[in-house]
């Protein structure tokens, strides 16, 4: 919407700062924050009211979450408002990356929202078929890859491109949908996975949106993606405005998800984000990238399968209790201790990422 006053920087030359997406970030991480800042607790307020009891807690989990009883859920919507907003106000709205990524998060948003709601109305934690909820996430994801596969370069669009190599890509055609899905679809679900300690997740997730902020940004600028030897995508440069927004929200988000938590994500945030920072990896062209930069959230995911897997083969268990987090607690870890240690492997994890940029 800002961006439009570019076409008036020759009758009114600072406006011409509305040109650079860089400016346009910052703007779009500040609004993100105050928004989320300001009407924050009031949608708190109007959850505790609406929810009750709250979101369920699980029976076998740690008896530390016990107390956590009574904490409202959906805070998801926090964020996905401060997000909107943000990104409605400051992108480029005539870019069709900025829709498609939008796209992606409000459907996840949407999935997640309709999952917490049957959780919190059945006083369960089961939500609705995790058979149609991941149709709905496949579908999604294969819509959005279809897109940017007809919106980008012919052939290069269709691609996988492997960091560390400078000249390997790997020609995909239709198939590029199915890699899209699982990027998409898998991010969805790891960061939901991951989502099971105050504060854990969204630090991560606001340490990838940085990291791929400025991937984005790198990789739809031509002269530095030729000097650094990274691929050019035209026009995803834009979409480090919504990595910015997704910084703002969660950070303010993180003022009331801190330990002892006010609010959960719950499905709404954490399926949304997921989701973004997919559609984003997809979209960059840095699909193997993101597993390296949310390579925590694979670590967690990868915790579940195998855990589910050898208790269903051999009959045991390889951990105390899966997610990866709930085996660290079950040990005698403190919740603050596995939540900041988290964050610490999230950013050395963020960093290997960014130097596949430079190490080709």
């Amino acid at each position: 919407m800002l961006y439009s006053l570019v076409t008036l920087s020759d009758q009114i030359g600072p406006l011409n700062v509305f040109r650079y997406i860089t400016f346009r970030t910052g703007g779009a991480i500040m609004t993100a924050l105050l928004f989320v800042f300001l009407f924050g607790p009031a949608i708190i307020d109007i959850l505790r009211i609406k929810q009750g009891k709250g979101q369920p807690i699980r029976e076998d989990g740690p008896a530390t979450h016990f107390a956590k009883r009574g904490t409202p859920t959906m805070g998801g919507l926090m964020i996905l408002s401060g997000v909107t907003v943000s990104t409605l106000l400051w992108a480029n709205l005539a870019n069709s990356y900025v829709w498609i990524v939008l796209f992606v998060t409000l459907s996840y948003g949407a999935i997640g929202f309709y999952d917490d709601y049957l959780k919190v109305t059945k006083a369960k934690t089961s939500g609705f078929s995790g058979k149609m909820r991941l149709l709905c996430e496949i579908l999604v994801a294969a819509l959005a890859s279809w897109l940017i596969m007809r919106i980008g370069s012919p052939g290069f669009s269709s691609s996988l491109t492997v960091p560390f190599f400078k000249t390997v890509v790997v020609p995909l055609g239709g198939f590029f949908i199915l890699l899209g899905v699982l990027v998409i679809a898998g991010a969805g679900n790891a960061v939901n996975l991951t989502d099971g300690l105050d504060g854990l997740a969204i630090v991560p997730v606001m340490i990838a949106a940085a990291t791929f902020g400025l991937i984005a940004y790198l990789s739809g600028h031509y002269t530095f993606a030729r000097y650094l030897q990274i691929h050019f995508v035209s026009g995803v440069g834009e979409v480090a405005v919504i990595c910015g927004a997704l910084i703002g929200a969660g950070l303010g988000f993180l003022w009331f998800n801190a330990p002892p938590a006010m609010i959960f994500m719950g499905d709404t945030g954490s399926l949304a984000l997921g989701g973004a920072l997919g559609a984003i990896a997809v979209a960059t062209k840095h699909e193997i990238v993101l597993a390296i930069v949310g390579g925590l959230f694979v670590l967690e995911t990868l915790s579940v399968i195998i855990q589910v897997a050898s208790f269903k083969l051999t009959g045991k268990r390889v951990f105390r209790m899966a997610p990866l987090h709930h085996h660290f607690e079950q040990k005698g870890w403190k919740e603050s201790t596995v939540v900041v240690r988290f964050w610490v492997i999230s950013v050395v994890l963020a960093l290997v990422g960014l130097a596949t940029l430079k190490l080709r």
